[in-house]
C-alpha cells in the first residue's frame, strides 16, 4: 500500500507568487502550482493531503503560537499518516525545527521541514526538488525525528542553521554530520538517526517565556542591557567570541551578567563561530561568565538553545535543573562527552604540544 503523508503549508517562498510589491503568499496558489507537477502523481510518490494554513505567513512572523499550531496539527493527524512534511519559510525554519524536536515527545515518525529559495512559480527553482524529496523521505524512510531537508542534504532539525541568504544549499549542521543525502540515490544514515525511548507521541506545548539573545561585539556598551536584565527575564543566550569569551577589561559586563543570574535568569553561552562550541573557563576572558553562573552551550546552535530554554522553562523546572538539562543531550542537539571538561581540554592541548615537541626532537 502507498504511504500517506500529511503536508502542511505555513507560508514562505516556496508557494509565493510575484506581485507588484515582490513575492507574497496567495491563498490556493501552492495547490495550483503543485497540480502542474506530474511527478507528484507518480506511482513512486506517497499519497499526500495538503493543509494550507490561514493566514499564510512569511517565516519572519512565526512565533511560539505557530509552533504550537503546527505541533497540534501533527498530533491530531499522527495516527492517520506515515509521515509529515512542513513547508516553511527559510528565515526561521531552523528555529521551528528545533522547537518541534522538543515539543513532540516520543516521536516515532518522520517530520521533515523544507522550503525553497526560489518559488515554484519561477521556471528555474529549487522548490520542486525540495518538495518531492521531502515527500519521499517522509513517506518511505524510517526516520523517527524532526529533520530539515534542503538542497541535497537531510539534517537533524535541532542541529541546523541557515548559512546562506542566496545559495540553494542554504542550510548546514556545522557540528553534526548530515543524516542523509539526496544525489542519484537517496541515502539515509539509519545508524545516526535519533532513537526515542518512548513510542507514544506526547505533545508538550511551550508557554510564553521572556528569553533574550545577546551578541557580543567589540566596544559593546553594557548600559544597553539595563532594560533587558530584569527579574522577568528567564533565559539569556549569549553569543560570545570564540570558545565563550567576552570583554573583561573593566568588569562591567560581568557585573551585569551576575545581576541576571542573581535574578534567577539562566545564562547559556554559545559561540559566534559557525563550527566548534563554547566551553566557559578555557580562557581567562570567559572567567567573568563562569563567576556569574553562566553555563556552556557547547556546540548547540543558537536556535536550539532558544528552543530548549522554552522547553525547559515551560516544564517549570527550577534554575538548577534547567542549568543541568541545558547541558544534557535530550534530542541529539548537543555533543558533550566526558572529555568536554575544561581540564580535559587543557590536558589534550598539553599532550598535543608534547607530541609536537617530541616530533621536532626526533626530526
Amino acid at each position: 500500500m502507498k504511504k500517506k503523508v500529511y503536508l502542511i503549508y505555513t507560508g514562505g517562498t516556496i508557494g509565493m507568487t510575484n506581485t507588484v510589491n515582490g513575492y507574497a503568499p496567495k491563498k490556493g496558489f501552492l495547490q495550483q502550482e503543485m497540480a502542474d507537477i506530474k511527478a507528484l502523481s507518480s506511482s513512486e510518490m506517497p499519497h499526500y493531503t495538503l493543509n494550507e494554513y490561514e493566514p499564510l505567513l512569511d517565516s519572519s512572523n512565526i512565533s511560539v503560537r505557530e509552533w504550537i499550531k503546527i505541533a497540534r496539527d501533527i498530533r491530531d493527524h499522527y495516527e492517520d499518516y506515515d509521515g509529515f512534511v512542513i513547508l516553511h519559510g527559510t528565515d526561521t525554519m531552523a528555529y521551528t525545527a528545533s522547537a518541534l524536536s522538543f515539543m513532540l515527545e516520543g516521536l516515532a515518525k518522520p517530520v521533515i521541514l523544507t522550503g525553497s529559495q526560489i518559488p515554484l512559480c519561477e521556471i528555474r527553482n529549487d522548490a520542486r526538488d525540495n518538495l518531492i524529496t521531502a515527500l519521499l523521505l517522509a513517506g518511505n524512510y524510517d526516520i523517527k525525528e524532526v529533520c530539515l531537508f534542503f538542497g541535497t542534504t537531510l539534517l537533524r532539525g535541532n542541529r541546523s542553521t541557515k548559512v546562506s541568504a542566496s545559495g540553494l544549499s542554504a542550510f548546514e549542521s556545522p557540528n553534526d554530520q548530515p543524516l542523509g543525502t539526496a544525489g542519484v540515490d537517496i541515502i539515509v544514515d539509519k545508524a545516526r538517526a535519533f532513537a526515542c525511548e518512548e513510542s507514544t507521541l506526547k505533545l508538550f506545548e511551550f508557554t510564553e517565556q521572556q528569553i533574550a539573545v545577546l551578541k557580543i561585539f567589540p566596544g559593546i556598551q553594557p548600559e544597553i542591557f539595563d532594560n533587558i536584565i530584569t527579574t522577568k527575564l528567564k533565559g539569556l543566550v549569549i553569543e560570545a567570541f570564540g570558545s565563550g569569551n567576552i570583554p573583561s577589561t573593566d568588569g562591567r559586563l560581568q557585573e551585569i551578567f551576575k545581576r541576571a543570574a542573581d535574578n534567577g535568569t539562566v545564562i547559556v553561552v554559545c559561540t559566534q563561530c559557525l563550527r566548534g562550541g563554547a566551553v566557559i573557563g578555557e580562557y581567562e576572558a570567559s572567567k567573568g561568565l563562569a563567576d556569574a553562573g553562566a553555563i556552556s552551550g557547547y556546540d548547540m546552535t543558537v536556535e536550539a538553545a532558544v528552543a530548549k530554554l522554552y522547553y525547559l522553562l515551560s516544564k517549570g523546572y527550577d534554575s538548577s535543573q534547567i542549568r543541568e538539562l541545558m547541558q544534557t543531550d535530550l534530542r541529539g542537539e548537543i555533543t558533550r562527552g566526558k572529555s568536554d571538561s575544561v581540564g580535559e581540554i587543557r590536558r589534550r592541548k598539553t599532550d598535543l604540544l608534547e607530541e609536537i615537541k617530541s616530533a621536532e626532537v626526533n626530526i
